[in-house]
């Protein structure tokens, strides 16, 4: 293994400690599972997810393919 330093935000910092906790490993670990995971996607050409399209709270449905070019209109209804 190789030492990495990173800096982190505050509460990212927070929140991936209290992640690595809650499913019982360190937050050494947690990062090394979390970047193995984020680099077997981008080997198997995955797309990556849009979080807010998979909100289904946000939005429901396939997204429509126009989605960026009429944005007003599916917010607004303009």
């Amino acid at each position: 293994m190789s030492r990495t330093t990173v800096m982190l935000p505050l509460d990212l910092k927070r929140k991936t400690v209290a992640l690595a906790r809650s499913s019982g490993v360190s937050f050494g670990e947690f990062v090394r599972r979390a970047l193995a995971a984020a680099a077997e996607g981008e080997r198997q050409g995955r797309p990556r997810r849009d979080p807010l399209l998979e909100d289904h709270a946000v939005f429901r449905g396939r997204t429509p393919r126009d989605l960026s070019r009429n944005h007003d209109r599916y917010l607004y209804g303009e």
